[in-house]
């Protein structure tokens, strides 16, 4: 080898060694300045509530502030494309959804973002069952009399959802049953629980945290959740299994994502840190009367997860044909 050659090669591994033991020192300072967590829902939904609880135990963890902002609006593209975009130093994360990180990809033709090549799994931090809910005007009182109803009535009835994860979650319910909602969408979880207490739609298909106290007050009923078994706070609620359809098991979840190129040592030490906090005793409890299911996955885990559940809806929304429209 040429003299040149071997200098190059020899700098080449110096600033190479020089990077590693930089990306050391990065990690073992993190996090030195306010980490900003980025949500693309509104707030007050199940996403939101349960990272400002994590947001709020990591700030005191850490001595740093921990900022939850809040970036709505087209079914949290607007969040993951600002992440997959910002530094890689660990300082801005996603909180990704199922719905923004495996059913966007497989419900829209084309993303800004692609949930595998621009982001680096963290953990997940919960997963939850929905609940199929109306208004307790309307004269149903069973999974099977609101079947009926959208048979007598074809085209007349409507669904709301505040994203995609909701959307696809009951155009699977649709596709199992037979039946047709028309779909009225709505920027955020709220809004879309909102417009079924005002009548302005027939169904939605929601997770149980921002409907349990309208259906405590009586304003909302549940017909059935999609969990395998019930539910502890609402045992009087079937499963769908219960109700008469099969095979209609859904469970979203929420996790944080880093921007691809993230140093791993930072990333371990987020995964690390949030995984210690959703296994405190009083974080679980929180979690429990949230009617949420507590996860805490690693990485590995939560890329497994990632890539699988990307292929099964990809497939169910083939095979339901079910496509955003952009």
């Amino acid at each position: 080898m040429k003299p040149l050659r071997l200098c190059a090669v020899f700098l080449s591994l110096v600033v190479s060694g020089i990077g590693g033991v930089h990306a050391r020192d990065e990690a073992s300072k993190y996090p030195d300045k306010p980490v900003r967590m980025v949500i693309g829902m509104p707030p007050g939904g199940g996403n939101d509530v349960i990272v400002r609880l994590i947001g709020q135990k990591l700030s005191e963890a850490w001595g740093q502030p921990v900022i939850v902002e809040n970036r709505p609006g087209a079914d949290g593209i607007i969040s993951a494309n600002l992440v997959a975009k910002s530094p890689a130093d660990g300082y801005t994360l996603l909180v990704g959804p199922s719905g923004v990180m495996v059913m966007n990809p497989a419900t829209y033709d084309k993303l800004p973002y692609d949930p595998q090549k621009d982001f680096v799994p963290v953990t997940i931090m919960a997963a939850y069952p929905l609940v199929l809910t109306v208004n307790s005007a309307l004269p149903v009182k069973s999974v099977r009399e609101l079947i009926a109803l959208a048979k007598l009535k074809p085209d007349q009835l409507t669904y709301s959802s505040g994203a995609t994860a909701f959307q696809m979650a009951t155009e699977l319910f649709k596709n199992r049953t037979g039946t047709d909602f028309r779909h009225i969408p709505y920027k955020g979880l709220i809004q879309s629980i909102n417009a079924l207490l005002a009548g302005n739609v027939t169904i939605s298909l929601v997770d149980t945290l921002p409907v349990q106290p309208f259906l405590k007050a009586g304003k909302l009923r549940a017909l059935a959740v999609t969990s395998a078994t019930r539910l502890d706070f609402l045992p009087d609620v079937p499963t769908m299994a219960e109700a008469g359809i099969p095979d209609l098991e859904i469970r979203l979840w929420s996790g944080i994502f880093a921007p691809a190129g993230t140093p791993p040592a930072i990333v371990k030490q987020l995964s690390s840190d949030i995984v210690k906090i959703i296994q405190q005793p009083a974080v679980k409890l929180m979690f429990d009367r949230l009617g949420v299911v507590p996860v805490g996955a690693s990485p590995e885990q939560t890329a497994a997860t990632l890539h699988s559940e990307i292929q099964t809806w990809t497939a169910i929304a083939k095979s339901a044909h079910i496509k955003v429209e952009q």
